[in-house]
């Protein structure tokens, strides 16, 4: 059959996918870096793997441009990748300091672009709707209030302004700027626009009992 893996990363489905059957893939990433990273996989299945850069939610016409018509199956693994959490420099971690940037594509507005010049209503909501943040309020006008200081720059610097709003009890397991990081690289990279234009393109591209797999992080992408 011919599969795609609208989301590349490093590799770990379409290896499995590959693995499986003699069957193709075509893997699809809006991340330079990883299909940098994925060309000797590539070379390694010569004629079975092919990679894309780009958008999966432009998966239909990417794949129709290859010249296939209809696929046996899609996978998305949603969210973004442990390599750019990892990579400091990409500006996804709030553990990690490296410029404020979160975008996949390294194209459009940054995460600092946002932080440094959106107003406080729109922070706020952006935080509250793609952070699922209670306190999104409280973030929104403490960041402005810090940048008025000094303009946002590293990843470290946002983290601290936000955990001395939220705050942290004992008993919480995840970091307090975690809902806020989200929010920013959810906007950023228009993630939810992005899973809503690749399922209505996994939708024309499968072939009838075609199968379509999502794997989702958080309740917004279950949503």
């Amino acid at each position: 059959g011919l599969y795609v893996d609208g989301t590349f990363g490093a590799g770990g489905y379409t290896r499995a996918i590959l693995g499986w059957a003699d069957c193709a893939v075509l893997a699809i990433d809006r991340d330079p870096d990883a299909i940098l990273r994925g060309r000797e996989l590539e070379s390694r299945f010569a004629g079975r793997l092919t990679l894309i850069e780009g958008c999966f939610g432009d998966m239909a016409r990417l794949v129709r441009d290859l010249g296939h018509e209809a696929v046996d199956g899609v996978v998305l693994d949603l969210g973004v990748s442990s390599m750019q959490i990892d990579e400091a420099g990409r500006g996804f971690s709030f553990q990690k300091d490296g410029p404020l940037d979160m975008r996949m594509s390294g194209a459009g507005l940054s995460a600092a672009d946002v932080v440094n010049h959106f107003d406080e209503a729109d922070l706020a909501r952006i935080i509250a709707v793609y952070g699922e943040e209670k306190r999104a309020r409280a973030v929104a006008r403490a960041i402005v209030a810090a940048r008025a200081e000094a303009r946002f720059e590293r990843t470290l610097a946002l983290a601290e302004t936000v955990a001395r709003v939220v705050g942290r009890r004992p008993q919480d397991r995840i970091h307090p700027a975690t809902r806020t990081f989200q929010a920013l690289r959810i906007y950023v990279n228009d993630e939810l626009g992005e899973l809503a234009r690749g399922l209505s393109g996994a939708e024309r591209l499968l072939r009838e009992g075609g199968r379509l797999a999502a794997v989702t992080f958080h309740s917004l992408e279950d949503r």
